[in-house]
């Protein structure tokens, strides 16, 4: 159970640092339009995140 956590974990580092090391330009530009929204929609999309995680789980577990 903890080594698949880990393993979760370390795939998510991974993933996320796709962009900024491939397209670095890209990704500050859409770090400088996230940061000016708002709370909310932010908050929106980290819920669509969680859902649409939590969905693609339960599907291929």
């Amino acid at each position: 159970m903890v080594e698949t956590l880990i393993s979760a974990l370390a795939l998510v580092f991974v993933i996320e640092g796709l962009l900024p090391f491939a397209f670095p330009a890209v990704w500050r530009r859409g770090m400088m339009e996230l940061a000016k929204m708002n709370d909310g929609k932010i908050r929106v999309m980290g819920l669509f995140s969680i859902a649409i995680g939590m969905i693609l789980l339960m599907m291929f577990k």
